[in-house]
């Protein structure tokens, strides 16, 4: 019998509305298990083959459950823009449920979530990032001290010790960091690959994956509780995260418990870490494979901190074709090839009739080389995202984070974390690919190079980048703009804007700001860069001050737009 007889069978008990139309059906499958064996054994390939059979909206099934597949900006958009009481993501992201713990965000009632999320945000806001660097710099010092002239290593595996050190330092605090071993990255390892596209099907099968996730887990509760009971018990606080959910509390008044610390802190280190560790190990092998974006990235990084620049938060943006080569590498390589809503009722995007009950999948990995919207898809080339061209610009193509409200909160940390490292390694030593062949690791939902990866470094004769140029960072990070500027402090270093705010001649345009509130998460990057226009409501999302600032403001709002992470600041010259 083949999967379409069952479908028409299916739709004949449940009759799809008048003018509306069933999403067409993937060739192949079998009856009642459907397409399970292709999409456990290559999803990718399961849903790049529906994409060239039927374009735009593909349905298939995986054991009894119906699934349909959208891609492009245009479905993105419907669906990212799709309330959750439509299109939820809770019912699909319970797979995280034995990692973040019981009732912990999407497994949390929505009412619980919201609180839950809020209570993270803090970690992710402008100020906050702003400080996040100098751990960053610290952390990359501190892990190639040991490296010496020369050597060969494990690229991969050393990216993901590393990020484990600077996300666990920016969100679990100084005593976590220091002192932790190598137990901390195993364990929080183990978490990681316990999330499979295995666990959208059962997240409690018993495979060795899940029990030594679920050991991880147990393990790591222990290990903060510890440092929460040191704290509590020696009347000690920390300028971190964990400090943070130790003093946050519901509106009811009730304290997180340590389960609930361990799982907000999971869900922070997840937000962080993961796209950090896979990123700048795929940004290191797509730079020693395209020696001409080497090149000039290598430049850029020279010529912004040559001159005995500190790493800084404000020195940072300066490095634009560095940015644009991290975001070739999330178009290219997206960290979660899997994106998943429940529709929790009928749901209908064009003509299509989409069931309650459907999943509804979006994949970064095949949306963002659709050549309709990413010309030369396959071709690495970071110059797609500068002037004219700006591909990224068209709303829901560029979907490594996400989108909509639901937009991965870590996403401006692990673009600043990344650019970072980068700019570290890459001012200390030459790099080259020592030969290993260079695929992607299908096996989690976090998709990184399969190891080994090595490769072979070399120390620059001239390093642009030193250890005392990089430490100065930590006194500016610790002062405030003014306290910088009045020390003689360029306002770029300490991070605030690298252009002036001042208008240098009389503007032409009326400049006029419009925020997509819907699509914003309370970051607060805009109230940073232009205080006089953008605020935080009592709903903990950005509102505007004025919608027609005057002209001495138009460049700092343009700063605002441009480093807003969910794209929720439109501007209109008139």
């Amino acid at each position: 019998m083949q999967v379409s007889s069952v479908v028409d069978r299916v739709l004949r008990r449940h009759p799809i509305p008048a003018g509306l139309k069933s999403p067409p059906q993937l060739s192949g499958g079998f009856p009642i298990i459907g397409h399970t064996a292709d999409f456990v054994r290559d999803t990718i390939g399961l849903l790049e083959r529906a994409n060239r059979e039927l374009g735009e909206v593909a349905a298939f099934s995986i054991l009894g459950r119906k699934m349909v597949a959208v891609y492009g900006p245009e479905a993105h958009e419907a669906v990212f823009r799709a309330p959750d009481t439509q299109l939820s993501p809770s019912e699909a992201y319970k797979i995280m449920t034995p990692v973040f713990g019981k009732d912990i965000v999407y497994d949390a009632p929505p009412e619980k979530m919201a609180e839950q999320f809020k209570m993270l945000l803090p970690a992710l806001k402008d100020k906050r990032m702003r400080t996040y660097g100098e751990a960053v710099v610290r952390e990359v010092s501190d892990s190639i001290s040991s490296w010496g002239d020369s050597g060969t290593l494990d690229f991969v595996d050393f990216c993901r010790v590393l990020t484990n050190f600077t996300s666990s330092r920016c969100l679990l605090g100084k005593e976590f960091r220091e002192g932790m071993n190598e137990e901390f990255a195993a364990v929080y390892h183990d978490l990681e690959q316990g999330v499979t596209p295995l666990a959208y099907l059962n997240a409690h099968l018993p495979i060795p994956s899940f029990w030594r996730r679920d050991r991880a887990r147990v393990r790591l509760v222990e290990m903060i509780t510890s440092i929460i009971d040191a704290r509590r018990r020696e009347k000690r606080t920390g300028e971190d995260f964990l400090q943070t959910l130790m003093e946050s509390r519901y509106s009811d008044g009730r304290m997180l418990s340590e389960h609930e610390i361990t799982g907000m802190l999971l869900a922070g280190m997840f937000a962080g870490h993961h796209t950090s560790s896979v990123t700048t190990a795929w940004a290191m092998i797509e730079l020693l494979q395209n020696p001409e974006s080497k090149v000039r990235a290598l430049a850029e990084i020279d010529r912004v901190f040559g001159g005995g620049e500190p790493v800084s938060h404000g020195s940072l943006r300066e490095l634009t074709f560095t940015e644009n080569v991290v975001k070739e590498t999330l178009r290219m390589h997206p960290p979660l090839f899997l994106l998943v809503r429940v529709a929790q009722q009928d749901f209908v995007y064009k003509n299509y009739h989409i069931a309650k009950g459907t999943w509804v999948l979006i994949s970064p990995t095949v949306s963002q080389r659709l050549p309709e919207v990413f010309k030369d898809p396959n071709r690495f080339d970071p110059d797609r995202y500068s002037p004219p061209r700006e591909e990224d610009k068209r709303d829901f193509a560029f979907i490594a984070f996400g989108g909509g409200r639901h937009k991965c909160l870590g996403n401006a940390f692990a673009i600043l974390q990344i650019k970072a490292i980068l700019a570290m390694l890459f001012g200390q030593y030459e790099f080259e690919l020592a030969g290993d062949k260079i695929e992607s690791n299908f096996q989690g939902l976090v998709v990184g190079p399969k190891e080994p990866c090595r490769i072979r470094y070399r120390r620059r004769a001239n390093p642009s980048v030193t250890v005392a140029v990089a430490a100065g960072l930590q006194k500016i990070a610790n002062t405030s703009p003014e306290e910088a500027q009045a020390a003689g402090c360029p306002a770029h270093v300490h991070g605030g804007a690298a252009t002036p705010v001042t208008a240098a001649a009389p503007v032409a345009k009326k400049l006029e700001v419009f925020l997509d509130r819907d699509l914003c998460q309370g970051h607060a990057m805009c109230v940073g860069e232009a205080p006089e226009v953008f605020r935080i409501g009592a709903d903990g999302k950005v509102e505007a001050i004025t919608n027609t600032p005057s002209p001495e403001l138009y460049a700092k709002v343009r700063l605002a737009a441009k480093y807003c992470p969910t794209r929720t600041i439109r501007l209109q010259e008139k």
